[in-house]
């Protein structure tokens, strides 16, 4: 049986501006640093805390400093969401789509680089319960190595229990296209973000580019699966 993996952020939640606010935030209040674009494509998209915080201090930090700072920033990035209350939802079609998923019986899960604490809220926000088993959740233990790195999706798989040549991944960075190919995926499917979707189209690495999950109907569904 095939299973499906999703990264979470800006693939299940549009949350691109709230990530790269509160990363500029934390950016300038704790190491006096300005992030350029290029800095963030470089070292914050797809990249787990550690990665992006050693590149920001200069140096290796100690394991407690990291999980400090990590938790500074994404305390920042929580109110963000929870203070844009329009915007603070599933994106369009996805509870839909999880719906008939699990209607299928088909293993889903999320390999995500957030951590612990963001995982929980996200679940507690939108009641990812009633879709996915926190159990088999991938996330940023301290441990896990970062996209680019296949870490991620193996782990996923096999938690799934699914070989991962049985995986369809949706991503939406190029970090999590190249960890998902390098992990042996059969589908990576695109999720748009940042009005990319012309370099998305022409990203062979993608079997399928959406803006959201509103035309995942039954038959692209089952296409995806077979």
């Amino acid at each position: 049986m095939t299973g499906i993996i999703f990264d979470f952020n800006g693939t299940l939640f549009a949350d691109a501006d709230k990530q790269e606010v509160s990363w500029r935030r934390f950016a300038e209040r704790y190491a006096n640093k300005q992030l350029t674009d290029q800095e963030f494509d470089d070292h914050v998209h797809g990249q787990n805390a550690e990665l992006t915080l050693t590149y920001l201090f200069g140096r290796q930090l100690t394991k407690d400093e990291i999980v400090h700072y990590a938790e500074l920033k994404e305390a920042i990035y929580r109110d963000l969401c929870v203070a844009d209350v329009k915007n603070f939802h599933l994106l369009l079609g996805a509870t839909s789509f999880l719906d008939e998923l699990c209607a299928m019986h088909t293993p889903i899960t999320i390999a995500t680089a957030s951590g612990k604490r963001n995982v929980d809220f996200f679940f507690d926000s939108f009641k990812l319960s009633q879709w996915f088993d926190l159990r088999q959740v991938v996330f940023d233990d301290g441990t896990m190595k970062s996209k680019p790195d296949p870490e991620p999706f193996l782990k996923a798989a096999a938690k799934l229990q699914c070989p991962p040549s049985k995986t369809v991944v949706f991503e939406d960075s190029s970090s999590g296209f190249t960890a998902a190919t390098a992990a042996g995926a059969k589908h990576v499917v695109g999720i748009v973000t940042n009005d990319n979707r012309t370099r998305l189209e022409n990203d062979d690495r993608l079997s399928l580019v959406l803006d959201d999950y509103r035309v995942l109907k039954t038959p692209v569904i089952r296409r995806l699966l077979a």
